[in-house]
C-alpha cells in the first residue's frame, strides 16, 4: 500500500475560511496531510473547520484566528504551532481581497482614476505584505530545518490582463461601468514575482516555492457573467471548486521534488486563447 502524499505533513493554509481555503484544506486532508486553517474571521472559521472535518470523515481540523499582516502575529503563531501541533511543513498562501463582480450592469465602479488609495492599500496588505510575511516567518523556519514548501496562490489574472467587457451588457469596451479593481491584478502579478525570489533565495536551503495561477469558480455568479467567461475558456466552463486538489498535493509534496520558482497556470486554458 503506498503511502499518502503528505502523510502527516503540517500544512499552513491562509485565507482558510474562504472558498478556495476550504478546498485546498479537504485536497490536503485526502492526501493524509494536516491541514491548518488561518484566516482573520473567527465565525467563517468556525464554518470551515465544520465543513472540512464534515467532508473528511469527521476528522479534527486545527484553525487559528490570526491577522497575517502582523507580523508579531505571525510569529506568536509560529511558536503556538511548534509547540502544540508541532512545525509546518508547507504553506499555502491563499488570503486575499477579491470583490464580487457580479456581471454585465454591475455599479461596483472600480474605475481606476477614481480608484481609493484607502483600498489600494489594504488589499495589497493582505494579498502581497500579507504573502511575504508568512513566508518571511515560517519559510525561515524551514530554512532553518532544511525543509519545506512555500505555495502561493496567484491567478490567471496574474497572466494576462483582466477583460473588462464581460462586465459590460454589450461586451464593448465603450460599455464597461464595472471593472475588476486594480488591487487584485497587482497583487496576484506580484504573488509571481515572489514565488521566484524565494525560490532562488531558500532553494539551498530545502525550502521550495512555487505559484498556482487558477482560472475563476463558479460560485452562483450572475448566468451572463459565466456565459461571458465561458466564452473566453477553451474547456467551454469555469472551474469547479474541487479542480485544484491535485495541482495543491502536488505542489504540497514531493512530487513535485524537482519543482521550483515556477507558475502552473490552471484556466482552462483562457491565457492561451
Amino acid at each position: 500500500m503506498s503511502v499518502p502524499a503528505l502523510h502527516d505533513r503540517r500544512v499552513l493554509i491562509t485565507g482558510g475560511a474562504g472558498l478556495l481555503g476550504r478546498e485546498h484544506a479537504v485536497a490536503v486532508a485526502g492526501a493524509g496531510g494536516c491541514p491548518i486553517l488561518v484566516d482573520i474571521d473567527t465565525a467563517a472559521l468556525d464554518d470551515a473547520v465544520a465543513v472540512v472535518g464534515g467532508r473528511c470523515g469527521g476528522i479534527d481540523v486545527a484553525a487559528e484566528r490570526c491577522d497575517i499582516t502582523d507580523r508579531a502575529a505571525l510569529a506568536a503563531l509560529r511558536a503556538e504551532l511548534e509547540q502544540r501541533v508541532g512545525p509546518v511543513d508547507a504553506v499555502i498562501n491563499n488570503a486575499a481581497v477579491n470583490p464580487t463582480m457580479n456581471g454585465p450592469g454591475d455599479s461596483g465602479g472600480n474605475r481606476f482614476e477614481d480608484f481609493p488609495l484607502e483600498r489600494w492599500n489594504a488589499e495589497l496588505a493582505v494579498g502581497l505584505t500579507g504573502a511575504m510575511l508568512v513566508a518571511q516567518v515560517f519559510g525561515a523556519a524551514m530554512a532553518e530545518r532544511g525543509a519545506g514548501v512555500l505555495v502561493n496562490i496567484a491567478s490567471d489574472l496574474g497572466v494576462i490582463a483582466p477583460d473588462h467587457r464581460i462586465y459590460a451588457p454589450g461586451r464593448r469596451m465603450t460599455e464597461v461601468e464595472s471593472f475588476k479593481p486594480v488591487s487584485y491584478s497587482v497583487c496576484k502579478t506580484a504573488l509571481i514575482g515572489l514565488t521566484r525570489y524565494l525560490a532562488t533565495y531558500w532553494a539551498h536551503r530545502g525550502v521550495r516555492c512555487n505559484a498556482l495561477a487558477p482560472g475563476g469558480v463558479e460560485a452562483g455568479q450572475d448566468e451572463s457573467l459565466v456565459e461571458a467567461i465561458v466564452e473566453r475558456v477553451p474547456l467551454g466552463r469555469m472551474a469547479r471548486a474541487d479542480d485544484y486538489h491535485g495541482a495543491i498535493v502536488f505542489l504540497c509534496s514531493d512530487a513535485s521534488a524537482y519543482m521550483n520558482g515556477q507558475v502552473l497556470v490552471m484556466d482552462g486554458g483562457r491565457s492561451v486563447w
